[in-house]
């Protein structure tokens, strides 16, 4: 499973690794998907499929799904996940500065980090879950990043991957 931060960007990689993948099975999140659309997407993940579902950051599939055991080993997660900068969230922000002292922080940086945990979060289920979570994204190495992320994550650097 890929998150990524939004739709836009969804669908350019998925169009992009389906040209370039295409013996790869792959599925993507719609805008505005129904029940029986969100239940075919998930049903894709069985123990024994293989292929990629490609959802957003923050969406439906990132939190409040259950893929337990071989359903889903890994996912992909495109983005630290920051919030869009617009006039609804820089008054929050200011707002926030005014309170806290920490502005950006509360209105961005908070927030983001927390749907990156929520979606790496539909990798491990159950006690007996294994799997891997990829944070793509070189923000991802900075020091107050790997600080707020959960002490019990494993957290390596991948081996650079040529393009």
């Amino acid at each position: 499973l890929a998150f990524f931060s939004s739709f836009d960007y969804l669908q350019k990689v998925t169009l992009l690794f389906k040209a370039r993948y295409p013996e790869i099975p792959a599925w993507e999140q719609a805008r505005r998907m129904d029940e029986s659309e969100r239940e075919h997407f998930l049903a894709r993940f069985s123990p024994t499929s293989q292929g990629i579902g490609f959802a957003v950051l923050g969406g439906a599939f990132a939190e409040g799904i259950d893929l337990p055991g071989d359903r889903l080993i890994g996912a992909f997660i495109a983005t630290l996940g920051l919030p869009q900068i617009n006039p609804m969230n820089e008054q929050i922000r200011q707002r926030m500065q005014t309170i806290f002292g920490s502005g950006y922080d509360y209105t961005y940086f908070y927030p983001g980090l927390q749907k990156v945990v929520q979606a790496a979060g539909r990798v491990i289920r159950t006690q007996s879950d294994r799997g891997i979570v990829y944070l793509i994204d070189d923000r991802f190495n900075r020091p107050e990043v790997r600080a707020l992320l959960p002490g019990w994550w494993k957290v390596e650097n991948a081996p650079a991957i040529s393009r």
